[in-house]
């Protein structure tokens, strides 16, 4: 698969969605985790992430202009032991019960489906770094926009490589209805230093009408320590 360049990906698409990043720093010395969401409604685009003691949740930034909380209030990112499971929805809760439990991520993930948004019926998007570095992705989508089949995608990569990370998003293009990402999570380079460079980077990069928030960490492999930076539009 060819190894595309973030930023330039990211500048070519309006309206990806929400998106999850992970892959490992180009020093091989951090494992790397980006989300970021956005938004073309002004209930989706009225948000703000926020840390929490296990990472980072959604709130809105004006209670008063909060018109449904369903499907844009949640937890993206939470640690579950020594993994963190980043999620665009409150499967987030299910994968980190189950891996609690001594379940699986897949097995999490088999218990849910793509939201109940007609007729976008936006799909599920999910990852669990451990910590090794190794990570798992996976989508769970309607058929072509076809709520009567619900599809389950997973990815495992066990060894990624220095200086890349693979990429999923919610949409493919900017349409209405909006058509669910196709095909596998992409290859992309990762060369910022640190969480900082990256996320300024990719927030640049992000489109300035439509996004919303982003969240970038770098976790190191030795020790565990996550350095992490968040990004509002609304600040």
């Amino acid at each position: 698969m060819e190894k595309l360049d973030l930023l330039d990906y990211l500048r070519q698409r309006p309206y990806p969605g929400r998106g999850i990043l992970l892959g490992r720093s180009a020093d091989g010395k951090n494992a790397v985790i980006a989300y970021f969401i956005m938004g073309r409604s002004e209930n989706s685009r009225n948000r703000v992430f926020e840390a929490t003691e296990d990472g980072i949740r959604t709130r809105a930034y004006d209670e008063s202009r909060m018109t449904d909380p369903s499907l844009i209030i949640y937890h993206p990112v939470r640690l579950a032991g020594r993994g963190v499971v980043v999620t665009n929805g409150d499967q987030t809760d299910t994968v980190r019960d189950y891996l609690l439990e001594g379940r699986t991520f897949a097995e999490a993930l088999r218990t849910r489906c793509f939201e109940p948004d007609p007729p976008n019926y936006t799909p599920r998007i999910s990852g669990l770094l451990s910590p090794d570095g190794s990570f798992k992705l996976s989508i769970l989508k309607s058929s072509d926009g076809d709520p009567g089949c619900n599809q389950r995608f997973f990815y495992e990569y066990d060894a990624p490589l220095a200086g890349e990370g693979r990429l999923i998003h919610t949409y493919q293009d900017n349409a209405d209805p909006l058509p669910s990402f196709e095909g596998e999570p992409r290859r992309v380079s990762l060369d910022a230093p640190d969480a900082r460079t990256l996320a300024d980077r990719m927030w640049e990069s992000l489109n300035e009408d439509n996004k919303v928030s982003l969240y970038v960490c770098y976790r190191s492999l030795e020790t565990g320590e996550m350095d992490a930076v968040i990004l509002n539009k609304h600040v």
